[in-house]
């Protein structure tokens, strides 16, 4: 039998965690703490899995069935959905750690060993002056020409076209 909103909303938590089927391998696990959480259950070459799709009330019973439509789809074309998320939050955990600044850091560390200190520690200084305070936080990934572009112009605007 589906699960309703009003079920998921009333249920209550007991002396041991339980669990509300929707249809599908979709559960709501109720803990003895009362939290809830939405969990599908699947198989992968031939072994059981689980998948962890969200909290009650944070992720919905429409974005729950959402969710495992989603798996199922995934496991059409053998794909591994708890795999793929694990695979969907390492890169997103890279894209976020790959700012422009820890690239620029990066090449000039690189780069170091190459140039005369005065002129790494400019280039250093000019980094910090220049771009990092427009573009640092930004993951080098998510930045576009145009706004490249403003920074540069933002930098010949004041009159720093050369390094002297």
């Amino acid at each position: 039998m589906k699960l309703t909103n009003t079920a998921c909303n009333n249920a209550k938590p007991k002396q041991k965690p339980y669990k509300l089927a929707d249809g599908g391998g979709l559960y709501l696990l109720i803990n003895p703490n009362g939290s809830k959480y939405w969990r599908l259950k699947y198989r992968y070459l031939g072994k059981e899995k689980v998948l962890a799709i969200g909290i009650y009330p944070l992720v919905s019973l429409a974005d729950a069935r959402e969710g495992r439509t989603t798996a199922k789809k995934q496991l059409m074309t053998h794909i591994n959905p708890s795999a793929a998320k694990k695979g969907e939050k390492r890169q997103a955990i890279l894209k976020n750690e790959q700012t422009f600044e820890a690239v620029a850091r990066e090449w000039h560390s690189k780069k170091l060993d190459s140039w005369k200190p005065t002129h790494g520690a400019n280039i250093l200084h000019r980094l910090e002056l220049d771009a990092f305070p427009d573009i640092g936080s930004r993951p080098i990934a998510d930045i576009s020409a145009s706004e490249l572009l403003h920074t540069i112009k933002a930098i010949e605007s004041r009159g720093a076209n050369e390094i002297s």
